[in-house]
This record gives C-alpha cells, structure tokens and sequence, in this order.
C-alpha cells in the first residue's frame, strides 16, 4: 500500500528504477522510449553524464546558500549564459523553480512595473481559452485550461481570456491565415478597450500551445500583431516558454520564430532538463530599471530560488544546447517525426490534424475525420491510448478536454534532442499502434 498520493487514487504506477538515453526502465524491467520526455522536460534525456558531473561538482563545492544573503558562481554564469542566448531585449534574468513559479513571478512584476512608473490602476491580465500556464492559485487564474480551472474557479482571482490561434478549428471559410490573425487581434483590442486600455498591464501567451491544445503553432503574422497591439496600448506582452521553449522547436527560444520579443518570458522544462527543479523569468531593461530606479527590489521570493545544484546543471545542459549539433537534430529528427506521422496516421479516420514544431508535435484524434467530430468523452480515448502505448513500451504525453475542457483527444510527442532517426520510427510505430487498439477498444 503507498503512502504517496499519487495524481490519479487507486491506480498502480510503474516503479521507474534507471534511466538511460531516451530510455526508462521499471523495476519489472520493462523498458519505455520516452517519447514525451516527461512533460517535455528530459530535452537531452537520461543521466546525461555532463550534466551529472556538473552537479557532483558543484555538491562538493557548496549545496544551497539563500538568495537575500549571497549569490553563486553558478547562478551568475546561467544568467549571463541566457541573456547571450536571447534576442536583444531581454536582458536579465530571474531564477526559480518550475514554471508556475515563473509565471507567478513574471505576473507579480508586471503589476510591480506599472506600480513603480506611477500607473497603479493597470491591474488586468489578458490570456487565451484552451492555453495553461501553471498551476499555482495566479497561473491557473491566467490560464484558460477550463478542466483545470473548473473547481477551483470561486478562489480564483479575476482574469480576461478571449480566443485561442486555434486555426485547425476555429478559422472560418473564406478567411486566410492572415485574416484570421487579424481577427483574434481585433477581439484582443476588443477586450483591451472594454477592459479600459490604461487599467490592463499583461497579455500572457504561449508562442506554441503545450499541453492543453497539443503543439498548436500561431498562424503567420498573429504574435507580430499581438506584439503592436500590446504596445499600441502599453501594456507587457508575457510569453510563456516552459513547454515550448529551450529549443524544443528548434530554435532556442520559440518567440524567435516570430521576429518579435516578449517584455516577460518565462521558461523551465527543458531549462533544467529534468535534472534539478529549475526554471526562470527573462525580463527587459525598461522592467529592471523601473524597480532599480525605484524601490530598488523586486518583492518576491522563494526558499530555494537560484539553488546551486539546480543552476549548475542548468548550466551545463544550456551549455550543451548550444553546440550547433543540437538544434540542427531537433529541426532534422522534427522533419523526420512529423513526415512519419503524416505517412502512418494521416489517412486514419480517427486523425484530424498532425502539428507542431521541431520535437514538438500533436496529434488531433476526432471520431469523424470530415466533421471533425469529436469522441464522446466518456470513451476516455486519451486514456486508452496512454494504456496501450505504455503497452508498447512507449510514453506519450495523451490529454482530453482538447476543444473546450470537456471535448476533443489529441496526444503530444515531445522526445529528447538526442533522439536518433530509428528511435523517431519506432515511436511512430509504437503510437500508431496505440491509437488503433485505444479506438478498437
């Protein structure tokens, strides 16, 4: 009997004994591709031995000092490490430990930024229906995961949300990508206006939507309008990368693909690569020097922001992100994955729409292909293709609620960057498989 409470009560886990590569092993000794890299967290996979020897360096050098008595080597290197890796605009950086944190701390300075500039009445957060940023009480309010949010709604404080870039159902006959863009951008200006242009302080987005809606990418054009909109009105554009960042979409940071930059961007996930709990908050010069010139802090914090071990293997593994071999296997293995996708899966009934970027793709399971039709829920068919892929020998990372919280299936691939070609068709394979014998079911 475990004393854990587990996520889902009643059910028997698998007990995860050693991991190599792209592989887990349990104490049964079966062995799974990791196929999702966890939550898209293991970007370089399992007990990658730079990293490990990174952190054992750092245990015999000093294993935690509190961030309002010093900093560390570590911590300084990450910093400077990232703001070298990021585009011209973002140019500090504050360190924590997960991405509801980050989101948490990137909410809490926007509403300090308009504080210290003397615009106190900016209070209101705009985001997307169907996106999630974390589950904290402020992230999960920010989010518009509606499965998520649904209890806890009364303790949650207000937010707005309008419409996600959902163009695999949500664009209309007769419009282009462009005319869609600019639709959602004017219902953004809508919701702007009717708030009160001076009282809204943040726009929060994720630049390819994760977990809720399944690597759904932004039509072209829509995130550079997002980014006049916001200021046209002066107010902070947050982008959210926990999931989709640290060159999950092949390029370091997916906002790259965009030809914009964020006032706020928060990442994790693949930051730490499941080695240390880590993430952190990517802000601009006009930010920090509103709280330097200012109150001269910015107040927040937690226990074990900037930990050592955390920053040192966060370092290594951004270290190892950016030799040139990296990226250029995510792009080249994200071709691969989704042109096997599309030769397994495209003509099956039962698969809508095979999206995504780099290694991050989704996978839109409907009953009827023509109609888009989705199953009944109560089929559970994201859980089912869970079951029958770790069958198989291989974790994905399925959710249900894709369309409104209640309907829709699809399943998210997020493997490891090291993922070799072999390795990208057997998860292909092994999914294809998955979902046949979830849908016969």
């Amino acid at each position: 009997m475990t004393k854990l409470l587990h996520r889902t009560i009643g059910s028997t886990m698998p007990r995860a004994v050693a991991g190599e590569g792209i592989y887990i092993t349990d104490s049964e000794g079966r062995t799974y591709i990791d196929g999702s890299g966890g939550a898209a967290v293991s970007c370089l996979g399992h007990n990658h031995p730079e990293v490990l020897d990174a952190m054992k360096a750092q245990m015999a050098r000093i294993t935690y000092a509190h961030t309002s008595f010093f900093t560390t080597d570590v911590a300084e290197e990450l910093a400077e490490q990232l703001v070298e890796l990021a585009p011209k605009g973002l140019d500090y950086v504050y360190l924590v430990s997960g991405g509801s944190e980050a989101v948490e701390a990137a909410l809490k300075m926007a509403r300090q930024y308009f504080v210290e500039i003397g615009q106190p009445q900016r209070r209101h957060i705009i985001a997307r229906r169907q996106s999630y940023h974390g589950n904290t009480i402020g992230a999960l309010a920010t989010g518009g995961n509606a499965w998520r949010r649904a209890q806890f709604r009364p303790i949650l404080p207000e937010t707005h949300h309008v419409s996600p870039c959902y163009a695999y159902r949500d664009m209309q006959a007769g419009e282009t990508h462009a005319t869609y863009g600019e639709r959602l951008v004017a219902e953004l200006e809508a919701k702007i206006i009717e708030l009160g242009a001076d009282t809204v302080m943040a726009f929060v987005a994720e630049p390819v939507v994760g977990a809720t809606l399944g690597a759904v990418t932004p039509v072209p054009g829509y995130l550079k309008l997002v980014r006049q909109i916001c200021d046209q009105y002066g107010i902070l554009l947050i982008l959210d990368e926990v999931m989709c960042g640290m060159g999950r979409t092949g390029t370091m940071f997916a906002f790259e693909q965009e030809g914009i930059v964020p006032d706020l961007m928060t990442i994790a996930k693949g930051l730490g690569g499941g080695f240390q709990p880590i993430g952190a908050v990517m802000l601009s010069e006009t930010i920090y020097r509103a709280f330097a010139e200012g109150s001269g802090l910015f107040q927040h914090g937690h226990t074990y922001i900037g930990h050592p071990i955390a920053a040192a293997a966060a370092n290594k593994v951004v270290e190892i992100l950016r030799r040139s071999e990296m990226m250029k296997n995510v792009v080249r293995m994200g071709e691969r994955l989704q042109v096997g996708l599309d030769a397994a899966l495209k003509q099956s009934a039962y698969v809508g729409d095979i999206r995504g970027r780099g290694l991050f793709r989704g996978i839109e399971i409907v009953a009827d292909k023509d109609t888009k039709e989705p199953f009944d829920p109560a089929r559970r068919i994201n859980s089912r293709i869970k079951k029958e892929a770790m069958q198989r020998g291989l974790m994905c990372y399925p959710m249900g609620g894709t369309i409104d919280g209640v309907h829709g299936d699809h399943v998210l691939l997020a493997p490891p960057y090291i993922t070799e070609a072999e390795q990208i068709d057997m998860i292909i394979d092994r999914l294809a498989a998955a979902i046949d014998a979830a849908v016969a079911g």
